[in-house]
């Protein structure tokens, strides 16, 4: 008995073992598989909102055209204007006159017979009244939407507000936000179809998977049924069932992952600058020659709701290359204002360097930002360095422009990276810069014998001969200091002084350097002054 006990729960556990990720998976494969069909009927569904308000502006501005004609009514002139603007306008198959709320002629000709104007389904805003089901008496045919606006009527085949490309299978209606049907496409139950218009939703039933789409009175459904959506899972779960059970519950954790994944990277970093996410870690910069911090860089960090931190290199390219880079800027002025508008404003010799995007030095938009933003504080301009790397000076002219404006307001610029571009002295020749920061990819040749090692000191000699302050990137070790204070640069940041600093770390980190370097030099001027 023991034994068959144990051979029963080992049996048990086993089944469960080898079905249960394999039937959650299949449950996620389903929730996921009817949200992307509902997904995809929803796009549609918009789709026709789009056609039904291009194809219903076309008829209101065929309306308020032929009101404007300058010919008698019912004349061979006015009729034939009337033609034409059937004929040349997609949305409408025919104009129609009233007077005295009796049909005087269409675009057909006279009208023989008496036909009164009847109230119509609604009106709109713009005081068009609307019949969503109108027999043409004149020229027959089935039933048309009417418009009706001053003396005039326009009929439209309510095709036409539905007549966008489909799938076969996809049964799509249009209404208004009154549950008035006006047009259908692939013939949807009615029965469904009168349910949606009334309670507009997205979901599924025992026969259709739906979704619908609402926008300016409009109001449209797309279905399809559900038979066509299990066939092709049923053919992927045959395809399914034969993975081993290790694979399916990592399948399993993969789908369970990347559905709670809220949005794709740049949908996460789009809200991430909506909710303002962003904070300011500070890179101290050191004067070499006092060993006084004089100021800092200004570094991005993304810090997510739960408290952990997103690398620059992880969301800066993506940032760059969607333009969210330009409202993360303004943030990052913002945070340096709300972190160090204190001690800024007390100590007027330091200064923050913030690095620019290759758009804001383009088009120099950052400038009357800073401007703006810097005018109740009490912080000089001159404490506001700008840096950006070689890629934002391609478009020379527009950068020249952007440096020079950015130096009459007062303040400096830098070229970052420097050496790690393309045409680094084109860049140094033809623009009024004030600063030049070596990367650290070149300090960490210092002391190397590396092909590149000898770059350092002509780097630093093209400097000294352009008049710039020099900046050195990364310094880490008492050899990289020695070097650079040998060949007489001015500025340093690096991990061998301080790591990139939260804003108490940096105010505490900033008195203690000045305590234990004497006082601070005089504000650092333009290079070209």
């Amino acid at each position: 008995m023991k034994r068959f006990h144990i051979i029963l729960v080992a049996s048990a556990l086993a089944l469960v073992g080898a079905t249960l990720p394999i039937a959650v998976m299949l449950h996620i494969s389903w929730t996921l598989a009817v949200r992307a069909e509902q997904a995809r009927l929803e796009l549609f569904a918009k789709r026709v909102i789009v056609r039904a308000e291009t194809a219903f502006a076309g008829a209101s501005e065929a309306l308020r055209t032929i009101a404007r004609t300058p010919y008698e009514p019912c004349t061979e002139e006015h009729i034939a204007a009337m033609r034409r603007l059937a004929v040349n306008n997609r949305s409408i198959d025919e104009v129609g006159y009233f007077r005295d709320g009796i049909l005087k002629c269409t675009s057909w000709g006279q009208t023989a017979e008496r036909i009164a104007h009847s109230s119509g389904d609604y009106v709109t805003p713009d005081g068009i009244e609307v019949t969503a089901r109108m027999r043409p008496l004149v020229s027959g045919g089935d039933a048309r939407m009417a418009l009706h606006y001053g003396d005039y009527n326009v009929l439209i085949d309510p095709v036409r507000l539905v007549d966008v490309i489909v799938d076969p299978g996809i049964k799509i209606a249009v209404g208004n936000d009154r549950g008035v049907l006006i047009g259908a496409l692939n013939d949807p139950d009615p029965g469904v179809l009168r349910n949606l218009l009334a309670n507009p939703r997205t979901g599924m039933d025992d026969h259709n998977v739906f979704a619908a789409a609402r926008a300016q009175g409009w109001v449209a459904v797309a279905a399809q049924s559900r038979d066509s959506l299990l066939k092709p899972l049923r053919r992927e779960r045959m395809l399914l069932l034969p993975v081993g059970a290790f694979i399916a519950a990592f399948v399993v954790g993969i789908i369970i992952w990347l559905s709670r994944k809220r949005l794709s990277p740049l949908g996460e970093l789009t809200i991430a600058v909506r909710n303002r996410e962003f904070i300011v870690h500070y890179q101290p910069i050191i004067e070499l020659k006092t060993g006084i911090c004089v100021g800092a860089e200004a570094l991005v960090r993304w810090r997510r709701p739960d408290g952990s931190l997103v690398q620059p290199d992880l969301f800066v390219p993506l940032a760059e290359e969607s333009g969210l880079i330009m409202p993360i800027t303004d943030q990052i002025m913002d945070a340096v204002i709300r972190d160090l508008k204190v001690l800024l404003v007390a100590d007027r010799s330091l200064h923050i360097a913030i690095n620019l995007c290759a758009d804001d030095i383009r088009t120099g938009r950052i400038l009357s930002f800073i401007q703006t933003v810097l005018e109740p504080t009490g912080i000089r301009p001159q404490q506001i360095w700008l840096e950006a790397t070689e890629r934002g000076f391609i478009c020379i002219d527009p950068a020249r422009e952007t440096i020079v404006q950015a130096r009459k307001l007062g303040h400096s610029v830098a070229i970052d990276d420097f050496g790690t571009g393309y045409s680094s002295l084109q860049y140094l020749q033809g623009l009024p810069l004030d600063a030049l920061k070596i990367d650290k990819s070149f300090i960490d040749t210092i002391g190397r014998n590396t092909a590149t090692s000898s770059v350092t000191s002509h780097i630093i000699d093209m400097a000294k001969t352009l008049n710039l302050f020099i900046v050195a990137e990364g310094v880490e070790t008492r050899e990289q200091l020695d070097y650079l204070l040998d060949h007489g640069v001015h500025f340093a940041q690096g991990w061998f002084f301080a790591k990139p600093l939260p804003a108490k770390e940096f105010i505490a980190f900033y008195h203690h350097r000045q305590e234990s370097h004497g006082s601070g030099p005089d504000v650092i001027r333009h290079a070209a002054a």
